[in-house]
């Protein structure tokens, strides 16, 4: 159903609007006011689903290409690589938590991503793509755990 109230934002013309005053109709119990447009309500929920696996495989890439930073460029460790490593897996294991229906895709997105995070870790630190491994050198356990490469 397509918005009729003047004063109400219709989901094509200022869609940040529309979630708002949705949001707020439904709160207040005004249901015959609601846009039900129920196409753009699947929509959204399947796009807010995306966003979690989008955040976790971001997550993940930032994780694995720290991973490699850090076991193949030992002298240049530091807090800053260290933080990125614990705050992706901070991120990733909260993401999991509100979305666990994700952890057994996990093996899947780290084979996915890892060609990326290895290319650039190799940018980064200039060692040159064959001195990373052609595959994923660490088990999901490694990359989401406490584990830290020599």
């Amino acid at each position: 159903m397509a918005t009729t109230e003047p004063n109400l934002a219709s989901y094509d013309r200022d869609f940040y609007l529309w979630t708002q005053q949705q949001a707020a109709l439904i709160r207040q119990g005004e249901f015959n006011r609601v846009d039900l447009d129920f196409a753009n309500i699947a929509e959204e929920i399947e796009s807010m689903g995306r966003r979690e696996k989008h955040s976790i495989r971001s997550y993940l890439f930032n994780v694995m290409m720290h991973l490699l930073k850090w076991r193949y460029q030992p002298d240049r460790r530091g807090t800053s690589w260290k933080s990125s490593i614990r705050n992706g897996r901070y991120q990733v294991k909260e993401l999991l938590e509100e979305s666990p229906s994700l952890k057994p895709q996990l093996e899947l997105f780290i084979e996915k991503i890892y060609p990326n995070a290895r290319q650039v870790a190799a940018d980064e630190t200039e060692l040159g793509l064959p001195t990373f491994p052609v595959q994923c050198p660490f088990t999901v356990e490694q990359i989401i755990g406490d584990y830290w490469p020599e």
